[in-house]
């Protein structure tokens, strides 16, 4: 039996806002999160910009320094379980259950599920072990693990919401939020979920970042304003952002039974492996191009249909070329030509969250009607010829749009929305 699933809420805490009326503001005016950055107090450190999330202090790998925005209530016993990236989830958590007209106590009943991505923290990993090894391991912190590992979200957001649903975490790097909204699709399709709540969540921080710049993936460019600049010639890498996105979906009768308000419906989506790389993405976008084409099956529309793609594209010079030729097979050689942005290009690239994110980001430009534009984009590459790239934000409300999502290993994952009936 196919079932209609419906966005009916969002939750943001990013570096361009932290609630969907700034990041909507945010995305219209082309207004960006990059600020000078020093990540661990080293002048020779090479990366000098991040996109931090405003208005939280979570620097400290004691929960008791931390800070937050004071309408959010963090419990004790939970706070210390979580992350850094935990304190962002919680609120967008908070957040989200809010914008969909939810309590808590709707959560209950085994009706409900929770999908969650992040890569754990490695800050919180590796300050536990430290103190860990300082005593020979005779002593360490009883919430360690589950604050620290790659499940930490999915432990105490349904520990603490009583979630008794589908709850499980997803790692594909930075496809791993994408795929928890994929299969959050298929458990409402498949009626073992009238609802499904996806969060994604990551740091900005040294332990996670900073790994990065070996690999050569993160932008060396001094200049905020330039550093993060998908599809442009001159490039160099990606800028690193954290925070969390939740998207709440719900079989399309129990939306319209409590009249909820619908942001957008997600109709299709598709998933392929470059089966190429365990690190940089194919040279001609094989993987993207079949999971855009898988998507656009699932979905059963036609690329001529499609009025705006958010690419994946971080701005680093292999991806950003890889997705490209992969959006020029699957559009311009058929002859569409829809409106293509990065909105990396405003706030930086949010590893796993990202997926999600930029879902987030779809749904909105879908409800509040304006198409995001790309920022920082000067001179398109080459690669890039016949692609509708306009460097500003555009006042038409698309009906249907792809969201494109690629990680580590090839992973590729694609969504399609529409405007609900």
């Amino acid at each position: 039996m196919s079932r209609e699933v419906f966005i009916t809420g969002l939750g943001f805490i990013t570096s361009i806002g932290n609630d969907t009326a700034a990041v909507t503001a945010s995305l219209r005016e082309g207004r960006h999160g990059m600020v000078p950055w020093d990540y661990c107090g080293n002048p020779n450190v090479p990366i000098k910009v991040a996109a931090p999330v405003r208005d939280f202090v979570v620097d400290s790998p004691s929960w008791r320094d931390w800070t937050w925005p004071a309408r959010y209530d963090i419990p004790r016993e939970t706070l210390r379980g979580l992350a850094p990236h935990g304190v962002y989830a919680f609120c967008a958590m908070e957040q989200a259950l809010a914008d969909a007209g939810l309590t808590h106590a709707d959560l209950a009943g085994g009706g409900t599920g929770l999908f969650c991505a992040s890569a754990g923290s490695a800050f919180m990993l590796h300050h536990n072990l430290a103190q860990a090894r300082a005593s020979n391991f005779e002593r360490g912190n009883p919430m360690g693990v589950v604050s620290s590992i790659a499940g930490t979200l999915n432990f105490n957001l349904a520990a603490h919401y009583g979630i008794t649903g589908a709850v499980t975490g997803f790692v594909s790097a930075c496809a791993s939020s994408s795929h928890a909204l994929g299969y959050a699709i298929d458990e409402i399709r498949l009626g073992r979920q009238e609802r499904m709540i996806v969060v994604g969540a990551e740091e900005l921080n040294a332990d996670t970042l900073l790994p990065f710049a070996p690999m050569r993936a993160l932008s060396t460019n001094p200049d905020p304003a330039t550093a993060s600049r998908p599809f442009d010639t001159a490039r160099d890498g990606f800028v690193g952002t954290g925070g969390a996105t939740v998207i709440i979906v719900e079989e399309a009768s129990l939306a319209r039974k409590r009249s909820a308000r619908v942001y957008a419906e997600l109709i299709g989506w598709g998933q392929a492996s470059d089966g190429h790389s365990v690190a940089t993405s194919h040279p001609d976008g094989a993987g993207l191009r079949e999971a855009m084409r898988r998507a656009l099956r699932d979905a059963e529309v036609t690329p001529e249909q499609i009025d705006y793609v958010n690419a994946h594209a971080t701005s680093t010079p292999i991806g950003d070329r890889a997705e490209a030729l992969a959006l020029r097979a699957v559009f311009t050689e058929a002859g569409a030509h829809p409106v293509i942005s990065s909105t990396k290009g405003l706030t930086g690239h949010g590893l796993s969250m990202a997926g999600a994110m930029e879902a987030g980001f779809c749904a909105l430009a879908i409800h509040e009607g304006f198409t995001p534009g790309n920022a920082h984009l000067h001179t398109p590459d080459p690669t890039c010829e016949g692609l509708n790239l306009p460097h500003q934000s555009e006042s038409a409300r698309p009906a249907l749009v792809l969201n494109n999502s690629s990680g580590f290993g090839g992973s590729n994952v694609c969504h399609i929305l529409r405007r609900p009936c």
